[in-house]
């Protein structure tokens, strides 16, 4: 029905007839000359109607914002001085001769252009409409030319596509499953997949040696910004290979992506251990863009006379970290109360702080109400952080997993607030992750339980907490992009990991015993990596949460306001698959009990 895009046109068509289809952005009327602003996917062309074509005349004057039109007419220049270098088709407009009402719109709900102010629940429940907007298709459009990057550089490394069932069993992977009744097995339940990963490692055995797909995977979780209940995985597995081997791999595709779509060349990607990752900078996925560390302080406060340093100083999982702010000392005491709420999110019971506005001057040089418990150790202090004037110091003092997380964030945040970014890109490999952590009651796999161990079974049974994995992230921005690891693929060591994590036999065999009965058969040393392509799509679009990347997404209380699911099924439905929900038992109940008495 059309010969161009609305966005294609441009000043070598001159003279041409073309037939444009699309919606009306903006309609005005000058004078007698209707000028259409006519948009579709590839952008916005300008479409001039004269009174001289009566019929094309009369249909465009009818034509309202959003009507689906079909516009026949000749290309040509744009008059001296209305002409639009700002935009692709500003030089061009075209003379319409015909003008074809396609569909009528109702008034939209919001307007699509950049003075249109909307909130998320009313762009998300007319997402057909908010999709429409450049800004959203500019998002997609990236979306697509990413997946097809990363799709031909893959096939390119001789790595087969191949689809993973989505109708499965619960597995263990730290999230809930969302599970799917089963109509032929009275009482039994599929999951879907929180990933493949066990069928890629079966693919592995299968000699498959190469494997990726772009993945949907599920986990009924609690949201965040970065967090979907359904997600789009770029996964990827191979064998006879070692750590070495999948990161250069994974490296390279990200490199070429980064390349081709935004025309980036990524630095240099650095590599660090995990522990080195939390006692510098509080997390296992650092903004290395940020010049902001943690420096343990533990030591120096043993001894001194303020319960809230000494404790944690002296206990077993107890950490004291600085965070030295250059020039931070400009912060005012409003500014810093923001600072303590903010630590409070992540379980901080306060936040202490010293200015250092003049340190040649002594104590008296130093602004804070802690200063006075600190004297005997208060100049190693600023020489350990390297405190100069001008500088502020934050305190973190608790359980080390409450002062990481705490003072983790408030660097980052800091760094935002402040704009202390030294570079635009800033990528990195996470390494030597400890193989298990414990929660207080008993193991639990820190990645997940298919992740090979750095040493051999009976140095890993001797000692399971000191036991290092396998495994490795890539980071980029404080953003973890993917993570994988080298798998187990000895039947007795998977076995024995599954013991350790508390999984036993019975249930081992309950939940995948075709994986441990697989690699009885000759299993390949195997291992991969998964990328969460939603994150990847925010992260080179700048979007702020991946709602804004995924076609049509959920709400963070995981609800679809478009087609208003979940919904309510039929009461046939449920007895189809053998369910009955408890409220409607627990009312049935109460009936005869009521009726007994």
């Amino acid at each position: 029905m059309r010969s161009h895009y609305c966005g294609q046109l441009n000043e070598t068509m001159v003279d041409q007839t073309v037939t444009l289809c699309g919606w009306v952005h903006r309609r005005r009327d000058h004078g007698g000359v209707i000028f259409l602003d006519m948009r579709d996917r590839e952008g916005v062309a300008q479409v001039v109607v004269d009174p001289d074509t009566a019929e094309a005349f009369a249909t465009a004057d009818r034509a309202r914002s959003e009507y689906v039109l079909r516009i026949q007419g000749r290309v040509r220049l744009r008059p001296e001085g209305t002409q639009n270098p700002g935009m692709p088709t500003g030089l061009i407009e075209v003379l319409a001769k015909e003008v074809e009402v396609l569909n009528s719109a109702a008034t939209p709900p919001f307007q699509l252009d950049e003075h249109g102010k909307v909130g998320e629940e009313v762009r998300l429940k007319h997402r057909y409409i908010d999709l429409r907007r450049p800004e959203m298709i500019d998002k997609l459009r990236l979306r697509s030319r990413i997946s097809h990057s990363v799709r031909s550089y893959l096939e390119a490394e001789g790595f087969l596509d191949i689809e993973t069932p989505i109708l499965t069993r619960a597995t263990p992977e730290g999230a809930r499953d969302y599970l799917v009744p089963s109509r032929t097995h009275a009482g039994s339940f599929f999951a879907l997949p929180q990933s493949p990963q066990l069928f890629k490692q079966i693919l592995m055995v299968s000699g498959f040696d190469r494997y990726y797909q772009i993945a949907k995977c599920f986990r009924d979780e609690d949201l965040r910004a970065d967090r979907q209940p359904e997600f789009t995985q770029i996964d990827i597995e191979a064998s006879f290979v070692e750590e070495q081997d999948i990161m250069s791999i994974t490296e390279g595709m990200i490199r070429q992506l980064f390349s081709e779509v935004l025309d980036v060349d990524l630095p240099e990607f650095s590599r660090m251990s995990y522990s080195e990752a939390m006692n510098r900078f509080g997390s296992d996925k650092p903004d290395m863009r940020i010049p902001l560390e943690l420096t343990d302080v533990d030591d120096l406060m043993k001894s001194v006379d303020f319960k809230v340093f000494s404790g944690p100083a002296n206990a077993e999982d107890g950490r004291v970290a600085a965070l030295k702010v250059k020039g931070g000392a400009s912060l005012s005491r409003k500014e810093i109360d923001e600072y303590t709420k903010f630590v409070g999110i992540y379980g901080a019971r306060g936040l202490a702080w010293i200015k250092v506005n003049d340190r040649s001057a002594g104590l008296d040089g130093l602004q804070s109400p802690i200063v006075k418990f600190m004297e005997g150790v208060i100049e190693e202090l600023l020489d350990r952080v390297g405190a100069e004037d001008g500088d502020i110091i934050f305190f973190g003092a608790d359980k080390a997993s409450t002062v990481n997380e705490a003072i983790g964030a408030l660097r980052v945040k800091l760094g935002e607030d402040l704009n202390l970014y030294t570079t635009e890109w800033a990528p990195l490999w996470v390494v030597d992750f400890p193989m298990f952590e414990n929660d207080g009651t008993r193991l639990q796999a820190l990645h997940h339980p298919f992740t090979a161990p750095s040493c051999d079974l009976e140095t890993l049974k001797a000692n399971p907490e000191a036991a290092l994995s396998r495994a490795y992230d890539m980071v980029l921005n404080g953003t973890e992009l993917g993570g994988g690891s080298i798998r187990i693929h000895d039947q007795a060591m998977q076995q024995s990991v599954l013991e350790l994590l508390g999984i036993g036999k019975q249930e081992a065999d309950e939940k995948f015993g075709f994986l441990l009965d697989a690699l009885r058969y000759g299993a390949p040393p195997h291992g991969g990596l998964a990328f969460g392509l939603d994150r990847l799509v925010m992260l080179m679009s700048g979007a702020r949460t991946i709602r804004e990347v995924i076609a049509f997404p959920k709400t963070q209380s995981a609800a679809c306001l478009m087609t208003d699911a979940p919904g309510d099924v039929r009461p046939e439905q449920l007895k189809e698959l053998n369910i009955r929900l408890r409220q409607k038992v627990k009312a049935e109940g109460d009936k005869e009990e009521a009726a007994g008495h």
